[in-house]
């Protein structure tokens, strides 16, 4: 009898243990649309000028051709406090869209939890391939020190080498019988003439700002900061200067403690002592910077400044005032090397844009719509719009970028209204030919005053890659926190000695301070992985 009872129990718990399972393998099995397409949850950051998802033609197109139908989820808002409370959970969509929306630092303190897509790039994915082939520096992106890969980068081609450009009002040197400086010395008379004199012309010679550039964040530089300057010495600084880090000659260095910066430094002292700089460049946020630069009317108040682009930096009203110009060297006698802010990479390629769930139950449909996206044709629409309404096609691989179907909006808003823009994953192939819209053609003629700097630059030894470089956990941990003071000391060194002075009298004790925290064992551990970098491209 009891083994009779013990048989039944036994038969029970076997019938128990195969409906578990079989319903575990129902609940991992993808849900289909009626017409055959897998449906995946999907999860994208975007720009809050952005339309709905459901609106965008070349989107469709890409889900009926990947056999998929996706239910997206869009962020504009809150996205790291959200990523935070989901990553926690576990419960991710099967597929995440956005600029590093999902980052290195989040791989590691989730392990598992997104899929390593390189075995799926293999057998689904030969756009991705493609792009690693024409571009390895997109490979180096997006493979983790330990060969994997969880979020793919992209490439876009078509940015200029400097996100920052000088412009210097031109209508202002005419009026007072200027040329248009080549050194700091020439630089400091011209604003010292557009400080005295009634520059702009409207008979009040007390309302010209001579010079003014964006305010710093306490984390380091970035674009439209007088960094760039640090050019006329010969250093090539990258995405405006960051924390300082740049490379020489193959060797990794760090601005902040070269005498060149203090050079720089004292230069900026004399600008700002002398009333040259904007009393507001300090305290203004990114907005005031921007506005002030527009004048009022046709009248003009900013002489020498730093933006991306004339309209964009001075409005409609007063931008054909100004002109771009060469980067100037320190001094009249300086016959060395002069260079500037080389910011290609930063511009053109990006990390982590797209990721997917390791519990995603159709892993070859979601390879297959995120192949599709690096498509260059495909990438071109998610850059620019959908074909039609936002791009011509004008032959084989020819393309025109049409303008705004709404004239009141200028090209750049009009993209980002339209599409996913920058902030998309894309491989726009070297391949394509494309006519840019003209926001875009305005900021290429703008930039060529530094096309002859730039042309002569030393790329391998004197660009700093700092993007391309992939840190284990334990090494960025560490670099983290010694730049993290260091910067404290740094950032605020940089604003006392420019509005009070001391950097002569107080450079010494600055270095020693600076090298106790540890930010030479910094360069050391960056020089290795760089080193490293050098001969995985090689």
């Amino acid at each position: 009898m009891f083994k009779r009872i013990t048989s039944i129990i036994l038969i029970g718990l076997l019938l128990f243990l195969a409906a578990c399972t079989n319903d575990e393998e129902t609940n991992n099995e993808a849900e289909e649309t009626e017409d055959g397409r897998v449906v995946l949850t999907g999860l994208i950051t975007k720009h809050p000028l952005t339309k709905d998802l459901e609106d965008m033609e070349w989107l469709e197109e890409v889900e009926e051709r990947a056999g998929v139908e996706i239910q997206w989820e869009e962020v504009t808002a809150d996205w790291d406090q959200k990523k935070g409370a989901m990553l926690a959970g576990g419960d991710i969509p099967d597929i995440i869209v956005g600029p590093n929306a999902v980052t290195d630092a989040d791989f590691a303190q989730f392990p598992g939890l997104f899929e390593n897509l390189k075995p799926l790039i293999d057998e689904h994915g030969p756009n991705i391939q493609a792009m690693f082939d024409e571009q390895p520096n997109t490979e180096v992106l997006s493979t983790q020190a330990d060969g994997e890969i969880y979020g793919l980068s992209k490439y876009q081609q078509f940015w200029p080498e400097t996100a920052t450009m000088q412009f210097i009002n031109q209508q202002w040197l005419d009026n007072l019988g200027l040329e248009v400086p080549k050194n700091w010395d020439e630089l400091f008379e011209v604003l010292t003439a557009f400080k005295e004199e009634d520059a702009n012309g409207n008979g009040d010679p007390n309302d010209e700002i001579p010079m003014d550039f964006a305010p710093v964040g306490e984390t380091g530089f970035g674009y439209f900061q007088p960094t760039v300057l640090l050019g006329s010495t010969g250093m090539t600084i990258t995405g405006g200067g960051g924390q300082g880090y740049f490379l020489e000659d193959d060797e990794v260095k760090n601005f902040f403690i070269d005498d060149r910066y203090r050079e720089f430094v004292s230069f900026m002292h004399k600008l700002y002592s002398n009333g040259l700089i904007s009393e507001e460049a300090f305290t203004q946020d990114y907005s005031q910077y921007q506005a002030v630069a527009r004048g009022e009317g046709e009248n003009a108040k900013v002489g020498y400044t730093f933006g991306w682009e004339k309209t964009d930096r001075f409005g409609l009203g007063v931008s054909d005032q100004y002109v771009s110009f060469t980067p100037m060297k320190k001094s009249a006698n300086y016959d060395g090397e002069v260079s500037w802010s080389y910011d290609y990479n930063e511009l053109n390629y990006g990390v982590n844009f797209v990721q997917m769930s390791s519990q995603t139950s159709n892993k070859e449909a979601a390879m297959s719509f995120i192949n599709e996206l690096f498509d260059p044709e495909v990438s071109l629409q998610v850059l620019f719009g959908s074909i039609g309404p936002n791009i011509e096609e004008t032959g084989e691989n020819s393309y025109k970028i049409l303008e705004p179907q709404d004239e009141e909006m200028d090209p750049g808003t009009w993209k980002w209204t339209s599409t996913w823009a920058d902030n998309g994953p894309m491989f726009i192939s070297d391949e394509l030919e494309v006519e840019l819209p003209s926001d875009m053609q305005s900021v290429d003629e703008q930039q060529a005053p530094y096309n002859e700097v730039f042309e002569s630059l030393d790329h391998e030894n004197n660009v700093f890659p700092g993007m391309m470089l992939k840190y284990s956990e334990e090494d960025h941990n560490q670099m983290t926190l010694v730049n993290t003071d260091f910067m404290n000391i740094a950032i605020s060194k940089f604003g006392e000695w420019i509005t009070s002075g001391g950097i002569e009298e107080g450079w010494d004790d600055y270095i020693q301070q600076v090298e106790q925290m540890g930010l030479q064992n910094n360069i050391d551990i960056i020089q290795g992985y760089y080193d490293n970098y050098r001969e995985e491209l090689n």
